[in-house]
C-alpha cells in the first residue's frame, strides 16, 4: 500500500509514530509522512532544521515532507494555538503542493493534540479519495479544557463542531483508550466505525540487565518518573509528595525528561529545599531508558485530576509495563484500572499529594518478593495487551480493508 501519515509530530521528536512508520516500510509499504519542523517539547526548532532548511528528508525508509510551523515557544495558549493553526494551514496548502503528484491508498492521522492535524488530511482526502483513519490519542474539545488552554464557552463549541466535523470525514476512528468510545460516538461517530487502538510497547522497551545506567543515580529506594514535564503531569503534586517525604533521605525521586512545565519545576525544588531528594536529569534518548528503568524500584505515572485526564492511558504507562517494573500511579479511571488489574503497582488518586507520598512509603516498606512479582505481572500484562506486533497486524489488516473499498 502507499500510505500517508499526516502527523504534526515526526522524528527526531519522540513519538510513537515514529515506530509504525518504519514498521509499514519493513513491511513492504511506501510511507509518506507529512509533518512539521521538529520543536516538541522544547519549543525550539532542533539543531539543523528551520523555516528553510531540511524540508525534505528519508528515515528508515520513510518520505519525510516537513512544512513551516511557528514553534510552540514556552507553550502558552496563545502561541500553542498559532503553533497548531499554522501547522494546519501551511500543511494543508503545502500538501497539496508538493504531494500534488502522488496517490496514496489510505491516510493515516496521528493525533495526540492537536485536533487540527485532521484538516490537511482531509484536504488531502478530497485530491486523492484516499480513507481516513484517523487516530485519537486526545480528545478534543475536553483535552484543552482540562489543560486550561481554552475556557471560553464559544470557543469551545467552535471546537466541538470542528471536532465532529473532522470525525466525520474518517472511514474509522481509531481510540487510544477503550473508555473514549461514548466521548466519540456522541460526537456523531458510528459505533462500528470506532475501534480500539491503544499505545503499544516499542521494541526497544524490554527489560534490562544493564550493570550501570547512563547517569550516575544517588543510592536508595529510586521513584523514576520519565516524559513530558507538561501541565496535564502534575508536578505541583508530585513536588507535594517530595516534600512530605524529604525526612526520609535514601527515597529519591529521578526525573528523566524535560517540557513546558520543567523551569518552573527546577525553580520548587529549589524553593522548597528538596534537591538532596529530587534529581532532575534532562533528556535522554528512547533507547536508554530501559537501562534507567533496571535501576529504578518504581517507575510513576501521574496525571491532574480531570475527567477527560481519568479517560486516558498515558503512553509511558506502556512503557513502564513492558520493562517489567512496578508502578506507582498517580491516577484516576482507566489508567489506574489497568494497573490494577495488571497487579503491577500502588495507585493514589490524581491530584492529591498526600496520598502519592503514602504510596510511595507502601512500595518502601514491601517486601522485595512482593515487588519482583508485581515487575513479573507488568510485564506479562503487557505482552497480552499491549504487544506490538500484534496490534501492528491489526492496524494493517484496517488499513488494508480501508483501501479495498475505494
Amino acid at each position: 500500500m502507499r500510505v500517508l501519515v499526516v502527523s504534526q509530530y515526526f522524528h527526531p521528536e519522540n513519538f510513537r509514530v515514529n515506530d509504525l512508520a518504519a514498521w509499514l516500510v519493513d513491511r513492504g509499504h511506501e510511507v509518506t509522512v507529512l509533518t512539521g519542523i521538529p520543536n516538541y517539547p522544547t519549543g525550539r526548532f532542533f539543531p539543523g532544521y528551520g523555516l528553510s532548511r531540511r524540508r525534505h528528508e528519508s528515515w528508515k525508509g520513510v518520505e519525510v515532507v516537513r512544512v513551516p510551523l511557528l514553534p510552540r515557544g514556552g507553550g502558552g495558549g496563545l502561541r500553542l494555538a498559532l503553533n497548531y493553526i499554522s501547522f494546519a494551514f501551511m500543511a494543508s496548502l503545502l500538501g497539496m503542493l508538493h504531494l500534488r503528484r502522488r496517490s496514496y491508498d489510505v491516510i493515516f492521522v496521528h493525533e495526540p493534540s492537536p485536533v487540527t492535524v485532521g484538516i490537511p488530511a482531509i484536504v488531502m482526502r478530497k485530491r486523492t479519495q484516499a480513507p481516513i483513519l484517523f487516530w485519537v490519542l486526545d480528545l478534543w474539545p475536553e483535552s484543552v479544557t482540562a489543560a486550561g488552554v481554552v475556557r471560553a464557552s464559544w470557543a469551545l463549541a467552535l471546537l466541538a463542531r470542528l471536532t465532529r466535523w473532522i470525525y466525520g470525514h474518517c472511514e474509522k476512528v481509531l481510540v487510544a483508550s477503550r473508555a473514549f468510545i461514548p466521548r466519540v460516538s456522541a460526537m456523531g461517530v458510528a459505533k462500528e466505525r470506532i475501534v480500539y487502538f491503544p499505545n503499544w510497547a516499542e521494541e526497544v522497551f524490554q527489560p534490562s540487565t544493564a550493570i550501570e545506567p547512563p547517569a550516575p543515580l544517588s543510592p536508595g529506594f529510586r521513584v523514576m518518573f520519565a516524559g513530558n514535564i507538561g501541565v496535564a503531569q502534575d508536578f505541583p503534586a508530585i513536588l507535594d509528595a517530595a516534600e512530605r517525604l524529604k525526612g526520609y533521605p535514601d527515597i529519591h525521586w529521578i526525573v528523566l525528561g524535560d517540557g513546558r512545565m520543567g523551569g518552573w519545576v527546577r525553580e520548587e525544588v529549589v524553593r522548597r529545599g528538596i534537591e538532596a531528594t529530587v534529581h532532575l536529569l534532562g533528556s535522554y534518548p528512547p533507547e536508554q531508558m530501559p537501562q534507567f528503568f533496571a535501576h529504578a524500584d518504581a517507575m510513576l505515572v501521574s496525571l491532574k485530576p480531570d475527567p477527560v485526564f481519568s479517560l486516558t492511558v498515558p503512553a509511558k504507562l506502556q512503557a513502564y509495563m513492558a520493562c517489567g517494573r512496578p508502578i506507582i500511579a498517580m491516577l484516576d479511571g482507566e489508567g489506574a484500572r489497568i494497573v490494577e488489574a495488571a497487579g503491577a503497582g500502588v495507585t493514589c488518586p490524581a491530584g492529591d499529594g498526600h496520598a502519592l507520598a503514602e504510596a510511595v512509603l507502601k512500595m518502601v516498606q514491601l517486601a522485595p518478593q512482593t515487588r519482583a512479582m508485581m515487575s513479573t505481572q507488568a510485564r506479562i500484562y503487557s505482552i497480552a495487551n499491549f504487544g506490538r506486533e500484534q496490534i501492528f497486524r491489526r492496524l494493517e489488516a484496517w488499513m488494508v480493508e480501508a483501501a479495498g473499498r475505494r
